[in-house]
C-alpha cells in the first residue's frame, strides 16, 4: 500500500506519517513546509499551484489531504477559496490525470456552525464563517469527483470536531496554558459541553479507513465522553496536581464584549491578538457532536479520551518536552 498525504507536514500529518512508519505503510508527504520529523519523505509543492501538485502526486493507492487554511484570522480572507475549494479542485484533477481512484479528505464540524447538542453525520449544514463554507464546498468537490464513477472510486469525509494533542497550538492549548500559568479566565456559566478529539485517534481513524473503506463514507470524528467546560478545567487542574476548582466565572456579556474590544486593536495595531470576540463566543458555546464511527465501523480509538489529554499535559507542562525532539510524549 502507498499513501500520498497532502499537508503531511502538518499537526494530524506528522502523527499519521509516525503510524504509518511503524506499521512499515509506504507514504510520501506533499507540504509547501519542511517536515520536521520526515524531511526526506516530503516533495514541497503547495496545492494552489496546479503544476506543482501535478509533479509531486505520483501513482497511489490512496490520497489523503490533510491541508487547509483553518485559523480564525485568516488573511487574506481569499486565501479559505484559495487553498480549501480550488486547491481540491486541483487534487481531483491530478487524480483523474493519473488514475488514483480513492481520497480521504478530512473536513470539519465547522460544517454545522453553531449546531443543536449531540448533532451527527445528517445534522443540517449551518456554516457561519468562511473556514465552514470553504470546508463544505470542498466536500462538494470530492463528491462531485466520487459521482463520476461511484463503482470504481471511493471517497472518505472526516469531520473531526477540534482536535488537540502534543506539539499543537491551538484552541486547547491555550486554554491547557493558561490553566498551567495560574491565569485563566472562566467566560459563562462554564455548563456548555464541549466535543474534542485526540490526535492519536484522529490518524488512526484516517488509517483505518485507507485500509477499510470502500465507496462513499462520511463521518464526524469525536472521542467520548463529552465534558463540560467546568468538568475540563477541574480535570485539567487535577492532572496538573492543583485544586480541581473552575474558580470566577467571567459574565458572558463582560467576556463578549472584551472579546469586542480585542477586535478593534487587532484592526488598529495590524496584528493577530489572541483574544477575539468570535473566540469568545466559541468558546462559551456547546459544541457536541455524535459520530457513527462506533456503530458502523469495527473502528477502536487506541487512546481514551482522558488519557489523551494527560499525555498532552506532560508533554507540554509537566515534562515540558522540546516540540523539536520528540514527536509525542510515551512512557
Amino acid at each position: 500500500m502507498t499513501l500520498t498525504i497532502i499537508g503531511g507536514s502538518g499537526f494530524i500529518g506528522s502523527r499519521l506519517c509516525a503510524l504509518l512508519e511503524k506499521a512499515n505503510i509506504e507514504f510520501t508527504i506533499i507540504d509547501k513546509n519542511p517536515s520536521h520529523f520526515y524531511p526526506d519523505k516530503v516533495i514541497k509543492a503547495d496545492i494552489r499551484d496546479f503544476s506543482a501538485l501535478q509533479a509531486a502526486i505520483k501513482p497511489c493507492d490512496c490520497i489523503i489531504n490533510l491541508a487547509a487554511e483553518h485559523r480564525d484570522d485568516v488573511t487574506p480572507k481569499s486565501l479559505y477559496d484559495e487553498v480549501n475549494v480550488e486547491g481540491s479542485r486541483n487534487i481531483i484533477k491530478v487524480c483523474r490525470e493519473k488514475n488514483i481512484q480513492h481520497i480521504i479528505f478530512t473536513s470539519s464540524v465547522a460544517v454545522y456552525g453553531f449546531a443543536p447538542p449531540n448533532t451527527n453525520e445528517q445534522g443540517a449544514i449551518n456554516y457561519f464563517n468562511d473556514y465552514g463554507r470553504t470546508k463544505w464546498e470542498a466536500e462538494e468537490v470530492y463528491r462531485s469527483w466520487y459521482n463520476e464513477a461511484p463503482g470504481v472510486r471511493t471517497l472518505t469525509i472526516i469531520r473531526p470536531t477540534v482536535v488537540f494533542g502534543e506539539r499543537n497550538r491551538g484552541n486547547v492549548y491555550n486554554l491547557l496554558h493558561q490553566i498551567a500559568k495560574g491565569f485563566f479566565p472562566m467566560v459563562g456559566k462554564g455548563t456548555n459541553v464541549k466535543s474534542m478529539a485526540y490526535v492519536e485517534n484522529v490518524a488512526a481513524f484516517i488509517l483505518y479507513m485507507a485500509q477499510h473503506s470502500k465507496g462513499y463514507s462520511l463521518f464526524n470524528y469525536v472521542d467520548k465522553p463529552d465534558f463540560s467546560m467546568n468538568e475540563l478545567v477541574c480535570l485539567v487542574k487535577e492532572t496538573m496536581g492543583k485544586k480541581p476548582v473552575t474558580g470566577f466565572h467571567w459574565p458572558y456579556w463582560l467576556g463578549y464584549t472584551g472579546g469586542l474590544v480585542f477586535d478593534v486593536l487587532s484592526k488598529i495595531l495590524k496584528r493577530k491578538l489572541p483574544v477575539s470576540s468570535i473566540r469568545v463566543k466559541k468558546f462559551c458555546a456547546t459544541t457536541q457532536f455524535n459520530t457513527s464511527v462506533l456503530t458502523a465501523t469495527s473502528f477502536i480509538p487506541p487512546v481514551p479520551l482522558q488519557e489523551g489529554l494527560r499525555r498532552t499535559i506532560q508533554f507540554e507542562f509537566i515534562n515540558k518536552t522540546n516540540p523539536n525532539e520528540v514527536l509525542f510524549y510515551s512512557e
